[in-house]
């Protein structure tokens, strides 16, 4: 695991660019922070099809649905409290209910808006868009999962949540890794405990699996980058093989993906399951790692619950 060398928005917004030239369907409708997603590169190219709405949260989803019901395929971008939260009722109704194609992009999520604060601290977020019929929560771990979805999200007709770190990320996987919506990523086998994890805490779990070989310990790591709809077959599959489960996310463990699994595995096929996340709690000021380790989102929260997880099941 290295540290990308390049900002995550930067692969986004060069992703933008690159299809926009090859779909004239494409277009972005800002809520002015083109400079924080780097979007300014993609108006200065397209500039006639770029809508800065202004501090407009609320108006730029129904400026987006407009568009999109015209025949655009419209991506927004604003911090993910004010994508999610704030514009609930104008993505809920406006898009998924009148079914229409907008791809919704939230910057900076859970502990990562850091020096934001806990305004723009959205530990929710996820859980508010799990809510809304056919909606598609996706988080990539890296530029690499980035590229390889974003043809697959503007393919599909329908709204789709991008959950994006604009930082350096923790590069997990190489340019020629496969992937596909809706299926989690096998990092490692193993047959003493699941482990699934997404986006910045995919790295904390791979650490986590090598303090818990330490231990005698096999875990299973599982990248579940496709939130909603969850790969249900491969929990399943996992789950039944190790009898025990830790979800571990940066959002709060209530309704996100602990929360999903959760659900799914008490109908299906009930086993302990134990959820790292954020602890129902507002967010504050802090860097990235002061964070974390605030809110439990570590190596060392998951060689916990993975412990307590493997206890409970004996």
């Amino acid at each position: 695991m290295v540290l990308e060398n390049r900002w995550l928005r930067e692969t986004y917004v060069d992703l933008l660019i690159e299809y926009a030239k090859q779909d004239e369907r494409l277009v972005i409708v800002e809520a002015d922070l083109m400079k924080a997603a780097g979007t300014t590169r993609f108006g200065e190219t397209f500039p006639e099809r770029t809508v800065n709405c202004g501090v407009q949260e609320a108006n730029m989803i129904g400026v987006a649905a407009g568009m999109s019901a015209m025949g655009k395929i419209p991506f927004t971008h604003t911090f993910t409290p004010f994508s999610t939260r704030r514009v609930c009722d104008q993505v809920t109704l406006s898009v998924a209910y009148a079914g229409l194609n907008v791809k919704i992009m939230g910057s900076d999520p859970g502990v990562t808006a850091e020096l934001n604060g806990g305004t723009h601290m959205s530990m929710e977020d996820v859980a508010i868009m799990r809510n809304i019929p056919g909606m598609i929560i996706y988080e990539p771990v890296d530029s690499a999962q980035l590229k390889k979805a974003f043809p697959q999200i503007l393919e599909h007709y329908g709204p789709v949540y991008i959950r994006l770190l604009r930082r350096n990320a923790v590069q997990i996987f190489d340019d020629n890794t496969e992937f596909k919506l809706g299926k989690g990523i096998v990092l490692k086998e193993g047959k003493d405990v699941t482990i699934l994890a997404s986006g910045i805490m995919v790295a904390e779990a791979l650490k986590a699996a090598q303090t818990l070989s330490a231990k005698g310990i096999d875990a299973e790591i599982i990248n579940i980058h496709t939130i909603k709809p969850l790969d249900e077959e491969l929990v399943l599959q996992s789950a039944r093989k190790t009898g025990a489960v830790v979800t571990a996310e940066n959002h709060s463990i209530l309704n996100g993906l602990g929360g999903a699994v959760a659900e799914f595995l008490s109908e299906n096929n009930p086993v302990p399951v134990q959820r790292v996340g954020v602890k129902d709690t507002f967010g504050e000021v802090g860097f990235t790692d002061f964070l974390k380790e605030k809110y439990g989102l570590t190596e060392k929260e998951i060689v916990l619950a993975a412990e307590k997880a493997i206890a409970m099941k004996r």
